[in-house]
């Protein structure tokens, strides 16, 4: 989404525009799944290989991850 903000003379907001209308693939803020370029005309994005959203299969959830890695690495005390 896109909107065109004017500060002067006071703060005011257009309606909000949609820039893209395809599916691109999910991001996370350490991972980002776009970026500008260098002159900030352009995005370069991350697009799936088809068209259909990632779909996941599996979700592994791992509890008391940080004993089992002393165990089997233990540390110097």
């Amino acid at each position: 989404m896109a909107v065109t903000i004017k500060t002067k003379p006071a703060f005011s907001a257009a309606n909000p525009t949609e820039v893209f209308d395809d599916y691109y693939a999910g991001s996370n803020f350490a991972s980002p799944n776009y970026d500008v370029t260098p002159d900030g005309q352009r995005f370069l994005m991350v697009t799936p290989s088809g068209k259909e959203p990632d779909v996941t299969q599996q979700v592994s959830v791992v509890l008391n991850w940080f004993e089992e890695l002393e165990r089997r690495v233990p540390g110097k005390n």
